[in-house]
Formats: C-alpha cells, structure tokens, sequence
C-alpha cells in the first residue's frame, strides 16, 4: 500500500502535524536563529519588558565570546519569563535575574571582556543604568 506519511522527500522536511513556533535550518552548515514570542508583561513591567527584548535584540551585534553571550541571554530571557508569567512577578525572583543580568553586562560596561564591538561599553553601560532604574 503506498502510504504519503512514510513517503521519503530528500527536498526537505515534511510535517504531517503542527509545528507552530518552531524554527527549522535545512541544508545548511550553521546558522544563528532567534525567535522571540511576545508574550504581555505583567502590568507596570511593560517599560522593563521593552528594554529587555531590545537588549535581547542588540545583544548579537555587541560580539561577545559565545558563553558570554549565551549567559546574558538566559539571564534576560529568565527576566523576561519573571515579568510575563500569569501570576504576579515574585519581586526576590524579579530583583535576583536582574541582578544576573546587570552581572552578565557589567564585564563589557567595564572592558573587562575582549573582542567587544566598537561601542559595546556605552551600550552595557545604557542597559545596566535602564536595568537598574526599573525596579
């Protein structure tokens, strides 16, 4: 019996279920992919929710060393997931990945961590000083 779900497609991949919000890289060697899902902050952290998914944004750009970045970016994405949760934001949770995150960003504001980007101080300074006046 000839069943199309058991039919092979080298073209590329074939889905026979839902895949939303999913992001796919096909035939590539590598590749850098970013998905952010804007879910609504918590009232009154709409401002905080802004500056971190703009940070968010920027951060690829500044040309941190890869743990680095991928540390900043779990730090801002815990923020994140802090202020849209449906109850509430914990405010020793919400202070505690701010804390992380000021910490991931402090190094470049200081110049501490090479390879930077032209610029990138000025920016980690601007995001702690954003960070530090939102809660």
């Amino acid at each position: 019996m000839n069943d199309p779900q058991h039919a092979d497609n080298a073209a590329g991949p074939v889905f026979h279920a839902e895949v939303s919000g999913a992001q796919f890289a096909w035939n590539n060697h590598t590749v850098t992919q970013h998905q952010q899902n804007a879910d609504p902050a918590a009232p009154g952290f709409e401002a905080l929710a802004a500056l971190v998914t703009d940070l968010l944004r920027e951060l690829p750009r500044v040309g941190l060393a890869d743990q680095d970045r991928e540390d900043t970016e779990a730090a801002a994405r815990e923020v994140l997931a802090t202020i849209t949760e449906p109850t509430p934001p914990e405010a020793g949770r919400l202070r505690r990945a701010l804390a992380l995150l000021r910490g991931t960003l402090a190094p470049v504001a200081t110049g501490v961590v090479a390879g930077t980007a032209a610029g990138a101080q000025d920016w980690a300074r601007t995001a702690i000083e954003g960070l530090t006046g939102t809660f």
